[in-house]
């Protein structure tokens, strides 16, 4: 029996000693505080999901997960997005990316894209980065909400909405909604500096968290919170084979330095009428290498061969204000103006542009690439009220709301020399022909209703209509019933449809990777060139999402909650229409864009975003949660959650050339590169000053269809490298020990054993260099990590 499997053993055992026979649980995480595992009725009130005020997370008719500020800072990590994968096996993300993909943080539920997730802070919709996802692999295309630049230290809760919202919130609540919701207390704050980096000795990485509320005379309350990271680059790349050293760096997570401001407040301009503001700021720097090039390549500037280095300047904001208030004919209502935005400025540094070497025999060496921008702004008015007419017995809950919201995107040219005759080695500049501002309107309207049919049974239905100025009008419209038979069991449902249009990144972004011998290109879907290769211009999505499921709380310590989930999507947006050598080389001259003279014909590809194809997603969610009182030996909290999904292919398009839309790999990319099992189960004791936090994650194997980097068959968007991911089993602890009061010492490791994901054949590793598969959304590839914490609660 191997080391994992002896853990799981082990683990296994002890939760089925400490759990009756039949208990499936899920992270501790999944209550709002510890006082709701100690008495249920202190359990936190959700605002995702309902329209309702006071609704109960146990009570809920969608599958929802309420996740404390100190469930977040028990995992050890330093952001939010990998601190959600520890604590709920339905969240994930690509494992790396290599160009501006690796600067940007994304995030999906259930395999879907992080387009099909929307992102909420303090219950209003958040901006999109402008940074798309240029890498290939699922991801491709996707613009999400980079939920790092939200300061951790201003968190309160993040509430999790595991189902379709589009009717309640906007068409893009596909997969489900992240609610992240900031702290409002008029007092106290904490500050805590946490420090630490991988086995391998890199990716120092140190956050600073800081946060402190206020009160605003006898009227008001503001609570601001300041976080900073610094993380080093890591670097997992093997030996390339062209030189027998470690002369590329370009497989690890960036160099990045993020600051990250936020203010929450509020004030009683009378008794009944409320104003309120939410600001968010954030700075990032951040830097990763890119392939490296041998001494041949340009001797007379780099005798010694390089490595281009790519980086992004950013800054990212929003503001929120807004009147609220009660009473008004018995209606409660919220009235707010929320704006933000993305910018971005992306360079290249120890380059070169050998086109132009080769015709005035000197060249630049930094390279302006790019600039974009995105902004939203969001009007929104809502009510809602509960009546209790005479002709019915039970409350009957209304809400009612209009939404107006202007977007626009903006890409901006490179400098000339990061363009032309074959542009900046790497990652070449933005042509002319691609830069661009787009902008459109969303109106939208929503209605839901909610009321009891009879004690036992709930009913909740919405509507949601928009209209897009590019798009027409979309509609959606959700059901959901909750029957609980007694007291301690529930069966609950949901039916829900959504028509998402394509964002405006979708619509026009363009990009270009040039490799040592090969170049890579994503075509805007109305490009000339991706016209040339049978593109069609981007429809709206279709789904229909259908969940089933009980909730089951036995005894006062237990609770359990399984929901099964069908989620049918039509046209789905992905990256497809691939084409290679001469198609490939005439798109790109279509679209104004030249290649460096080294490349090869056959090395030579391009693709675009399109409907590709039509899918279908199930999954079950099992999650469950026992608390043990152990007296004198303190409180111990198990946990068990168990994802299984599963997407397959129920129809492909064929292009304007009649070609199929996807190939094997991007078929792969869909249906298997994603575990079609994640369990994360352990617990969390405390005694008196002391606590240890010890889980255990599990994901299934995956398998990806990779490109074949050398040899017969190199860079053949036909005939791939099948490889498998082996199931792999990850254990996290931490130890904290409060030397005194409000002090707290914690010392702890992500991935206790330094495990890896398995490696990737040897044809598909590029010169020996790429040793793991940075397209899965598998474990990652950097090792274990070890650090300390160090918090003063005030």
């Amino acid at each position: 029996m191997n080391t994992a499997s002896r853990r799981f053993v082990l683990l296994a055992f002890t939760a089925l000693v400490a759990l009756p026979a039949t208990t499936v649980r899920a992270q501790s995480t999944q209550t709002a505080a510890k006082t709701a595992y100690e008495n249920p009725a202190e359990e936190a009130v959700i605002v995702t999901g309902t329209r309702e005020t006071g609704k109960k997370a146990r009570e809920s008719l969608n599958p929802i997960d309420v996740i404390s500020s100190r469930d977040l800072a028990r995992t050890g990590q330093t952001n939010v997005r990998d601190a959600l994968m520890q604590l709920l096996p339905s969240v994930n993300h690509q494992t790396q990316g290599t160009t501006v993909g690796a600067l940007t943080d994304s995030i999906s539920l259930r395999g879907l894209s992080p387009n099909q997730t929307l992102i909420l802070v303090n219950g209003k919709r958040r901006h999109t980065t402008t940074n798309i996802q240029t890498d290939a692999g699922p991801f491709r295309g996707s613009t999400p909400v980079d939920i790092d630049m939200i300061p951790m230290s201003m968190i309160d809760h993040i509430e999790v909405l595991r189902d379709g919202a589009s009717a309640q919130y906007g068409s893009d609540a596909v997969a489900g909604v992240i609610n992240i919701i900031l702290k409002s207390a008029d007092h106290g704050g904490a500050i805590s500096d946490e420090a630490g980096a991988y086995s391998a000795g890199d990716g120092f990485t140190e956050n600073l968290n800081f946060d402190h509320g206020f009160a605003l005379g006898s009227r008001g309350w503001l609570h601001a919170g300041l976080s900073y990271q610094h993380r080093e680059r890591t670097d997992r790349t093997g030996v390339d084979t062209r030189t027998g050293l470690r002369d590329s760096h370009w497989i690890g997570d960036p160099l990045s330095d993020r600051i990250s401001a936020a203010i929450n407040a509020g004030y009683h301009i009378t008794t009944g009428i409320e104003a309120y503001t939410t600001l968010t700021y954030a700075h990032r720097n951040a830097s990763t290498f890119q392939i490296y090039r041998l001494p041949s390549t340009l001797p007379s500037i780099y005798p010694n061969g390089f490595s281009p280095i790519l980086g992004i300047t950013e800054n990212d904001y929003a503001a929120t204000v807004g009147l609220r208030g009660g009473n008004f004919l018995g209606w409660n209502w919220d009235l707010s103006s929320t704006y933000g935005g993305d910018r971005t400025n992306i360079g290249m540094q120890q380059s070169a542009n050998t086109g132009i070497y080769a015709a005035t025999g000197a060249t630049d060496t930094s390279f302006h690439l790019t600039d974009s921008a995105s902004t939203q702004l969001t009007n929104d008015f809502d009510v809602k009220r509960s009546f209790k007419p005479t002709f019915w017995a039970f409350p009957i809950n209304v809400a009612l709301g209009a939404e107006q919201r202007f977007e626009t995107y903006s890409i901006g040219r490179g400098s000339y020399e990061s363009y032309t005759l074959g542009g900046s080695q790497a990652v070449p500049g933005v042509q002319p022909e691609s830069a661009g501002t787009h902008s459109r309107v969303v109106y939208g309207v929503y209605g839901d209703i909610s009321t009891h049919l009879t004690k036992k049974v709930q009913v909740d239905m919405a509507g949601r209509f928009e209209h897009y100025t590019d798009f027409g009008n979309t509609e959606a419209g959700k059901i959901a019933a909750r029957y609980d038979v007694t007291k301690w069991f529930g069966i609950r449902g949901t039916v829900n449809n959504s028509i998402r249009a394509p964002t405006l990144a979708e619509e026009y972004h363009t990009s270009a990777t040039v490799t040592t011998t090969g170049a890579t290109g994503e075509l805007a879907p109305s490009s000339p060139g991706a016209r040339l290769l049978g593109a069609n211009n981007l429809k709206p999505e279709r789904s229909t999402n259908v969940t089933a499921g009980f909730v089951l709380h036995p005894l006062h310590n237990l609770d359990i909650a399984v929901d099964a989930y069908q989620l049918d999507i039509r046209d789905r947006i992905m990256d497809g229409g691939t084409y290679s050598g001469e198609m490939a080389i005439a798109a790109f001259e279509a679209n104004g864009r030249s290649l460096p003279s080294n490349v090869s014909l056959s090395g030579v590809s391009a693709s675009y975003l399109t409907n590709a194809a039509s899918t279908r997603t199930r999954g079950v969610d099992i999650t469950g949660n026992y608390r043990i009182d152990l007296k004198h030996n303190g409180r111990l909290a198990l946990d068990v959650a168990l994802n299984l999904n599963e997407t397959g292919i129920r129809h492909t398009g064929t292009n304007t050339l009649g070609r199929s839309l996807l190939n094997l790999q991007q078929i792969a990319y869909l249906t298997t590169d994603a575990p079609h099992n994640v369990l994360i189960f352990g617990g969390n004791w405390t005694k008196g000053r002391w606590n240890i936090n010890l889980h255990e994650m599990r994901y299934g194997h995956i398998f990806d269809q990779m490109t074949i980097q050398q040899g017969t068959n190199a860079y053949s968007t036909s005939v791939f490298a099948p490889y498998t991911a082996h199931a792999r089993f990850i254990t996290n602890l931490s130890v904290s020990y409060a030397p005194a009061d409000r002090w707290t010492v914690t010392a702890g490791a992500n991935n206790l054993f330094n495990t890896y994901p398995t490696r990737v054949p040897y044809a598909a590793t590029y010169y020996g260099q790429a040793k793991y598969d940075r397209y899965g959304q598998q474990i990652a590839f950097n090792g274990g990590f070890y650090y300390m914490n160090i918090s003063y609660r005030f």
